[in-house]
């Protein structure tokens, strides 16, 4: 009877143990929490799954300690990589540059204690570097070229390095600046040099990962000699990644993304960017005398338009944005190039004849514009056709668009869609090339803003995880909590699972757990 007694506590206590409120079901892990981290070089980065924690993303709104719940909850969840975009102003004093702050450091000390407790791969990435950072407020000293900038980055870096010294790089790396932009290559290549020099002194065999140039899009082959891995962003196309993003100019007015969809540009270059410029081209059928409405955008600079119905000019007008008021919604002057591009989120017409068969829209001078809305409206009342580009990525040339007789895309003769093969075409196989060189390579941000629907976020994120997994790339999604995230991101559309105290996105975590 004794042994009979033990046995049934024995199985009491089990069960009691698997009731226990808070424990995770077997489809919220994929893997175990004490699974060993995987080796990282800068020629082999491991394919590291996770989230980006922005508790000290910014001094003006987001700086606070990092909590060890989003370690925690991240590493049960199955997932093994945290990025911490981090501003260097909330570990410096009185708005000096030369003091730091030992107490916001003793802060960034507990995350990389936590990465190790939870067997998470931590990332430290500056994402306002002294001297640049992508974001607003414009840095009073521009890193590109200011050699006292460059010699405090290269200073807080080294800080960084000696106090991690002895960390494997399976636990943590060092992610130099976040999004390059407005610099060239070569430029990026010699200032991350410094910062890799700086970093060497003090740990000679930690990990350094630099982003892409061009807002962390495009791969810097000037950078294989530093011996560096690299990291990427998987935010396109930008109209559905960023679609009502708030700090997007211009996004109210896009039209609703759509997965996977024509692929059209929605940007008119001109003589400015010689590389580019070209007409945006509607072939169709429109035999009733019709109005075109085209809902102007942005213009940069100067642009002249002109519209074109079967090779005669039917419209033509110069935009020429400035400061103040004017035919604009909002006046932006831009620093860095000494312009105005200034948002219109107006309607312009152009009359069409009869019988047109061609519609060509051509910026015949100055720099370029974009537009969200084409539409064909028949004078007589009938049906109108109305166009709205699908493509708001920087730096593609305009095609032509052609319809069928029903005034819909016609599959068989438009060059294609955005969809898997187009992201892998933009998104991969630049990075596989400067992965051919030698270079480790990730997704060091990706994801999709809220206000996209829910169904076309998925979708298009089911696109983008099959293509890294078979890459062999990781990736770490912008972000953990929040608009972008799996927990508390604040859709509309989303029935949400009570989970931890949070918001789940059961769906979406289910979707990310699978690759």
């Amino acid at each position: 009877m004794g042994k009979f007694k033990k046995w049934f506590y024995l199985f009491f206590f089990l069960t009691l143990a698997c009731l226990t409120p808070g424990r995770l079901k077997a489809d919220e892990r994929t893997s175990p929490v004490n699974t060993a981290l995987p080796a990282a070089s800068w020629n082999h980065l491991p394919r590291w799954r996770g989230f980006n924690l922005l508790s000290k993303f910014s001094k003006d709104w987001s700086n606070g300690p990092f909590s060890e719940e989003d370690f925690k909850m991240i590493s049960e969840l199955g997932f093994n990589f945290v990025r911490l975009p981090m501003d260097y102003r909330v570990w410096t004093l009185n708005g000096d540059w030369n003091q730091i702050d030992e107490k916001a450091l003793k802060e960034i000390d507990q995350a990389v204690e936590w990465g190790k407790k939870y067997n998470l791969h931590v990332c430290l990435n500056f994402h306002r570097a002294p001297g640049y950072c992508v974001n607003p407020p414009k840095e009073p000293k521009n890193l590109w070229i200011d050699p006292e900038a460059q010699q405090v980055c290269a200073k807080h870096w080294a800080l960084f390095a000696k106090r991690y010294k002895g960390i494997p790089n399976s636990r943590l790396s060092f992610n130099l600046f976040n999004e390059p932009l407005g610099v060239d290559d070569a430029t990026y290549a010699k200032v991350a040099g410094i910062m890799v020099a700086a970093i060497h002194r003090e740990d000679p065999d930690r990990l350094i990962l630099a982003d892409g140039n061009n807002g962390g899009k495009d791969p810097v082959p000037a950078l294989l000699p530093l011996q560096v891995a690299q990291s990427g962003r998987g935010y396109q196309p930008f109209s559905l990644t960023h679609y009502q993003a708030p700090w997007m100019e211009g996004s109210m007015t896009w039209p609703l993304p759509q997965w996977p969809a024509a692929l059209i540009t929605s940007t008119i270059y001109g003589p400015d960017k010689p590389n580019l410029q070209g007409p945006w081209t509607l072939e169709g059928t429109f035999d009733k005398k019709s109005e075109l409405r085209l809902h102007l955008g942005t213009v940069s600079r100067l642009a002249v338009l002109a519209v074109l119905a079967n090779g005669k000019k039917v419209f033509e007008k110069r935009f020429t944005p400035g400061a103040g008021t004017g035919e604009w919604k909002t006046s932006a002057y831009k620093e860095e190039w000494k312009i105005y591009q200034n948002f219109y989120d107006k309607d312009y017409t152009a009359p069409l004849p009869a019988h047109t068969r061609r519609i060509e829209l051509v910026v015949t001078e100055g720099d370029w514009l974009d537009f969200s809305e084409v539409e064909v409206k028949p004078l007589d009342g009938s049906k109108s056709i109305l166009i709205q580009p699908a493509n708001r990525d920087w730096g593609i040339k305009p095609a032509t668009l052609y319809l069928d007789k029903e005034g819909i895309p016609d599959p068989a003769l438009n060059a294609g869609m955005t969809d898997r093969a187009w992201l892998k075409k933009n998104n991969i196989d630049p990075w596989k090339a400067l992965e051919d060189q030698g270079a480790g390579v990730m997704v060091g941000e990706w994801g999709c803003y809220n206000k996209t629907p829910h169904e076309v976020a998925l979708r298009w994120m089911k696109d983008c995880l099959e293509n890294w997994k078979e890459a062999g790339w990781g990736w770490a999604v912008w972000n953990f909590r929040g608009e972008f995230g799996v927990l508390d991101s604040g859709r509309a559309d989303v029935a949400y699972e009570t989970w931890n105290g949070h918001n789940l996105d059961r769906e979406m975590l289910k979707l990310l757990q699978a690759y």
